[in-house]
């Protein structure tokens, strides 16, 4: 069941929504009839204990999973019909990293630019990369760097990917408090210019305008 919370002033027409979904692993239903709704400026914090379904929920919420039953829709239009757009609006970082070992910090945060067809300068790419810490080492290859560097370049990709919408798993793991308040900080901002966010998390948040979901 989700929480309910005051509507932000902002008129953009990003939401996203699900209808009673269902969702089924194998022979055991991990949810069934899951309605939820989040809209510009919001950020909803699905939380449970492990093994719940909230890895799975934010799978179909990406649409790398389709449900048992039940709908997903994005500007009010179901993800499938239009889901090139609807992946340009979508920036989603799951449990693993995602990153070229091989590549550089800046190497990974330009590959991905130019993935996302988003123009980025190396001087954009450096200015984010130093802004989480990494300054000096943005020229390592990223398979030396420690759990919470490599999570500090997600960090720097999620401030130059121009996403409406964030779907996070676990995005705190691996990060020491101050890379926490950084990380808060960031979503924070992304709420601020009309964004969406839905995240993982087994720590308490402190980011505005947040609603949960408990499965």
């Amino acid at each position: 069941m989700t929480t309910t919370i005051s509507q932000t002033s902002n008129k953009s027409d990003y939401v996203l929504q699900a209808r009673a979904l269902s969702c089924v692993r194998g022979e055991r239903s991990l949810f069934s009839g899951l309605d939820l709704q989040v809209r510009a400026g919001e950020c909803l914090h699905v939380r449970g204990e492990n093994g719940v379904g909230k890895t799975s929920l934010l799978r179909l919420l990406t649409g790398l999973s389709k449900p048992e039953s039940g709908e997903i829709l994005w500007k009010q239009q179901a993800i499938h019909v239009e889901s090139a757009q609807y992946h340009r609006d979508l920036l989603f970082l799951g449990h693993r990293d995602a990153l070229k070992d091989d590549l550089t910090a800046l190497e990974n945060i330009q590959m991905y630019a130019a993935i996302d067809d988003v123009f980025l300068s190396q001087e954009q790419a450096l200015s984010s990369l130093w802004r989480f810490g990494l300054r000096g080492r943005e020229n390592l290859p990223v398979g030396c760097l420690s759990a919470g560097q490599k999570r500090r370049v997600l960090m720097a990709r999620m401030a130059t990917r121009q996403a409406k919408l964030w779907i996070l798993d676990e995005p705190f793991n691996a990060l020491d408090a101050n890379a926490i308040h950084a990380l808060q900080d960031l979503i924070t901002e992304h709420l601020g210019r009309g964004g969406l966010a839905v995240l993982t998390s087994h720590q308490n948040i402190d980011i505005p305008n947040v609603k949960v979901l408990e499965l």
